[in-house]
């Protein structure tokens, strides 16, 4: 029986201009904040915090990069958006970047998922994986691996498990706190994503400055991050 591929993979998103949505968006996104919110005050910070979270969102973002790792070979690609900007393809220490919308983005993604069996994410049950499903179907792409099917090992199906490391690292919740990538990295003495001085809350406002490139290297960090932290976990606590 042959070794099933695996496949390492993560996303960055950026939200809507939220002032740019119709009036009934808005008014959908913010009824919930007046409500609840008990002064002028709490409703800017709620109203500040719904902004900065419409990347989380298909329904309200956009993937900006996905990155893709072969857990084997460890090389990769990042894909990126570059919107206005002439990107080459480049390539470093095993991975290539290449500058696309976010339907072909899409349409690479699933291409490549075809020939793997396993992929392995760090919290892409609840984000990744949702995510990339919806925003394909809005681009009018059916994935072609079912990455939601059977959130328990046991459940999956052999064309598609997905590795979630943080149900894992958690005993799917057990655990009163689940930690960041940040966390387990570092508990396990493996080089964090945010290292370079970059984290999530910075790839909205490096999209704005035209940064891409920068996001498609912040991306390359998760990946690397999740492959360590896997072989930590597929030594010692995959039974």
């Amino acid at each position: 029986m042959s070794t099933p591929q695996k496949l390492i993979f993560d996303i960055e998103t950026v939200g809507e201009d939220f002032d740019a949505l119709d009036e009934a968006t808005r008014e959908n996104l913010t009824r919930w904040i007046r409500r609840e919110s008990v002064d002028d005050e709490e409703y800017k910070i709620a109203l500040k915090d719904m902004k900065d979270g419409l990347g989380f969102s298909p329904l309200t973002g956009q993937i900006v990069a996905i990155g893709v790792l072969d857990h084997y070979k460890n090389e990769g690609a990042v894909y990126y958006q570059s919107p206005g900007v002439h990107q080459e393809e480049t390539k470093e220490e095993g991975i290539t970047f290449k500058a696309m919308e976010e339907k072909e983005m899409l349409q690479k993604f699933w291409d490549a998922a075809r020939h793997y069996q396993v992929f392995i994410t760090f919290n892409g049950r609840s984000f990744d994986a949702p995510f990339l499903m919806v925003r394909s179907a809005v681009h009018g792409i059916r994935p072609t691996k079912d990455l939601m099917r059977g959130r328990y090992l046991y459940q999956h199906q052999p064309e598609a498990i997905h590795i979630d490391l943080l149900d894992q690292l958690s005993f799917y919740g057990a655990t009163r706190r689940k930690g960041s990538l940040h966390l387990w990295s570092r508990v396990f003495d493996i080089e964090s994503p945010k290292a370079g001085g970059v984290t999530g809350d910075d790839v909205g406002p490096l999209f704005k400055k035209k940064k891409y490139l920068e996001i498609a290297k912040y991306n390359v960090g998760d990946l690397r991050a999740t492959r360590a932290l896997y072989e930590k976990w597929e030594t010692y606590l995959n039974f």
